[in-house]
């Protein structure tokens, strides 16, 4: 059983990454942006509803999608808006791993920008298949979204997927969904890459197992965890938003395997700037802002 602790989850990240800072000052320091370049997903989530638009602030939503190549220049129009940048993150609006497009994109932002770190968001399924090309593009942080670690739980808030272009549902879809993404968690894990798990915490669905995900991907080597309350939306529009007492519960819970995450501001796949403190996604993107249908859920 893993004891809580004041002491920086990871002393090289301290201050340089919002989101792998255990402490409030780390993670108000530095600035990171999310380049939205991934334009499709391969799971389907009862709570995702991915879309374009400038004013939600919530994940799976951006201004724009981008390719890579405009990925650098929005890169190279940051670092001179904000000049405590020092991470670049892929976190949708899809799944980074579904396309090529984020393995392209960070191979042009460390060639031009080598001392910037690299993250990547993504839900798991294709993690394994791409652990090498994921570590030769040079990024040093995954996140993982695991949600459950039970096959019948899982069904419920992924109840289809897309796997080697065969469409699996319910608890085989499942099945495949959490193998890859304990094996995935353990293949970054070989290549010196740190993992952090994201857990949406659902209310009636998974929040009696959240323990039972801490202690799962802590055994295949992920070191911190964020418990993120569910957004009530899309196909969990019904279920009620989780109550402080039953987030504080969820996380403390995890926290008898793993370190817990608690600053998360739940960041658009555009976001820029220091999470909570500045935004920069408007002067990114200006009068080129534009609406664009919702992705279709694969």
């Amino acid at each position: 059983m893993r004891q809580a602790s004041t002491a920086p989850a990871f002393p090289a990240l301290e201050g340089r990454h919002p989101c792998f800072s255990a402490t409030a000052e780390g993670h108000s320091r530095a600035a990171r942006l999310h380049l939205p370049v991934s334009p499709g997903c391969n799971i389907t989530c009862r709570f995702c509803r991915r879309d374009f638009n400038d004013v939600e602030h919530r994940p799976g939503v951006a201004t724009r999608l981008l390719t890579p190549e405009q990925a650098v220049d929005v890169v190279r129009r940051a670092l001179l808006l904000c000049p405590t940048l020092s991470v670049v993150g892929i976190a949708g609006p899809g799944d980074p791993l579904f396309t090529r497009h984020a393995l392209r994109t960070f191979t042009l932002v460390h060639a031009a920008w080598p001392e910037l770190l690299l993250c990547l968001s993504t839900n798991g399924l294709l993690l394994p298949e791409r652990a090498d090309a994921i570590g030769e593009v040079g990024v040093r942080t995954v996140t993982v979204t695991v949600n459950a670690v039970d096959p019948a739980i899982q069904a419920v808030i992924s109840p289809v997927i897309a796997w080697h272009q065969r469409r699996l549902e319910g608890v085989a879809a499942a099945e495949r969904l959490i193998r890859n993404q304990l094996d995935g968690i353990a293949a970054m894990k070989a290549r010196g890459i740190t993992v952090k798990v994201n857990t949406v915490l659902v209310p009636g669905v998974n929040d009696a197992h959240v323990e039972e995900v801490a202690r799962s991907v802590a055994a295949a080597g992920a070191e911190l965890i964020n418990v993120i309350p569910l957004i009530p939306q899309h196909r969990f529009a019904h279920l009620p938003r989780p109550t402080a007492g039953e987030v504080h519960r969820a996380r403390q819970a995890a926290r008898r395997h793993l370190r817990v995450f608690t600053h998360c501001q739940r960041c658009r796949a555009d976001a820029c700037g220091v999470p909570g403190v500045s935004d920069f996604t408007a002067e990114l993107y200006g009068d080129n802002r534009v609406a664009e249908p919702t992705f279709s859920h694969g």
